[in-house]
């Protein structure tokens, strides 16, 4: 009997409603993984270096009072190690990648043409 079924599925595509797969998914996770990582690093080194320029203007804005200038200087160095961890961070994830064989998963061009506009 077995083998009568065999037989008639090799015969008769049988096909139905549902969802067929597409591609392969265990590249789309990792576009998808590489695509946020990639986001989430270009947001986080746009917000310290506007931290940096908040600092930058509190530096201005003291007018010689102490307790200023110490706040934007905890302002400035926060910063200055936020965009220091940022981009250490991308960059071992990128070396770690390259080593395991994942090649360039932090794609710029491809997060910057999936932002766009269109």
């Amino acid at each position: 009997m077995d083998q009568v079924n065999k037989l008639l599925a090799a015969q008769f595509k049988l096909t139905g409603p549902g969802i067929t797969p597409v591609g392969d998914g265990t590249n789309q996770l990792e576009s998808i993984i590489s695509t946020v990582i990639g986001a989430l690093t270009l947001i986080g080194v746009i917000f310290f270096v506007v931290q940096i320029i908040l600092a930058g203007y509190g530096f201005m804005s003291a007018q010689g009072d102490k307790g200023k200038i110490e706040t934007a200087r905890k302002r400035l160095t926060d910063s200055i190690l936020g965009i220091t961890i940022v981009v250490v961070a991308f960059g071992a994830g990128a070396l770690i990648a390259n080593l395991v064989g994942l090649g360039n998963v932090f794609d710029l061009n491809k997060i910057f043409t999936l932002i766009q506009p269109k």
